[in-house]
């Protein structure tokens, strides 16, 4: 799949002709999903209409907190990013793997027909496109690839909106991710609100992209217009005050399995795993045999799951992992070290959910500098004695 273009001419969209945008992807075949409120939350679902978006609606993140408060203006995507993450369509929370009825004294595997339709997302930010890449890494570009996950993969329409502010938890730049989307694309759209003006700058990053463009009133930008998807993200990406240093991240880690920092962290979490589900790359799953009552059907169902549950590391005897520090070790580590050595990137996008939706607001960024000290606090007293000692 071509992920971007060479040419950097940009287009102009009025937001009063945001809908045909919408009724042109649902003409061609797809299902569009994209930003609407519900549950006092932006969340990604179905939309058919541009007065299905958020218009008019910001969210305020930090540690713990969420919360959902009017802008000033009529903004189309002025919030940050979504408590869900769009894994929840490409890899679903619940999958029937396969079924199998009684037949004349033998079960028989019956084929699932059912084939996912098209879909169209809108409204991708930067980090999210890195996080789907990811997990295009760990499903469809390995030696084994998921059927599931490439089935909803290969049809898929993105459109991405780069970010024109930044949220409490946001640390994409630490990680180079965000905030401005550079390849992964289809369209990619900056919101323009400026006095009475109320547009989107577009860019092209596909074939498929340019079909659809075609089909739209867009007209060429002029070179302030064109400037303004860099001006826009450069003041999002001075907004971010979390930082996550990642020089020598994998030893780091590697290297302080029994730092004392984990007991403390273990004090406060409660292993409830609302980080790996709001996750967009953490993919954990677990496995369930069923059968009716009659005996004469059965299935295999793959759920999510999470390295935070009892179960997870359960073998004969017990949980590998049965405490809380060793648990959210096990997510660190991995998110942060191991998964460099088995897909050669970080496995963390730097969107900040896993902060914002901890309930007593344990902040990973935080949590690694406090490793960091400590080490380094441990090491001078160790070389401080050692010169007593010499």
């Amino acid at each position: 799949m071509t992920l971007n273009t060479n040419s950097s001419t940009k287009y102009v969209l009025e937001s009063t002709d945001f809908q045909q945008l919408i009724d042109v992807l649902v003409g061609i075949g797809y299902r569009v999903i994209g930003p609407t409120l519900d549950h006092n939350a932006v969340i990604y679902d179905d939309i058919t209409s541009v007065t299905d978006l958020p218009i008019g609606w910001t969210d305020e993140q930090d540690a713990a907190t969420y919360r959902l408060s009017r802008r000033s203006d009529e903004a189309f995507f002025g919030y940050v990013i979504a408590p869900q993450s769009w894994k929840k369509f490409l890899y679903p929370s619940q999958v029937r793997l396969w079924q199998a009825a009684l037949s004349n004294g033998s079960f028989e595997i019956l084929p699932d027909s059912e084939k996912p339709e098209p879909m169209a997302f809108i409204g991708v930010r930067s980090c999210e496109l890195h996080a789907i890449a990811i997990q295009d890494r760990v499903f469809i570009e390995g030696e084994y690839v998921d059927p599931t996950y490439h089935a909803r993969r290969e049809n898929l329409f993105m459109v991405a909106v780069n970010c024109g502010q930044a949220g409490g938890t946001c640390f994409c730049t630490s990680v180079n991710t965000g905030p401005k989307v550079e390849a992964g694309y289809d369209l990619a759209l900056t919101e323009v609100i400026d006095h009475e003006t109320h547009y989107f700058v577009v860019e092209v990053g596909t074939e498929r992209g340019q079909h659809v463009l075609e089909q739209l009133p867009v007209r060429t930008a002029d070179k302030r217009e064109a400037k303004l998807p860099k001006t826009i993200t450069d003041q999002a990406a001075h907004q971010i005050k979390r930082h996550l240093n990642t020089d020598g991240i994998k030893e780091l880690l590697y290297t302080n399995s029994e730092n004392p920092r984990w007991d403390e962290i273990a004090t406060r979490c409660l292993t409830c795993a609302n980080c790996t589900m709001v996750c967009p790359t953490c993919f954990c799953t677990t496995v369930e045999d069923v059968s009716d009552l009659t005996g004469q059907h059965a299935e295999r169902i793959r759920k999510w799951d999470s390295c935070f549950t009892m179960d997870f590391s359960y073998i004969h005897g017990g949980s590998v992992r049965y405490t809380s520090k060793s648990r959210y070790r096990q997510w660190m580590t991995h998110k942060l070290a191991t998964w460099i050595d088995q897909f050669g990137t970080l496995g963390c996008v730097g969107c900040g959910r896993c902060i914002t939706w901890c309930p007593v607001g344990i902040d990973i960024t935080a949590e690694l500098e406090a490793i960091r000290q400590t080490k380094a606090k441990g090491e001078a007293i160790k070389e401080g004695s050692d010169e007593n000692i010499g």
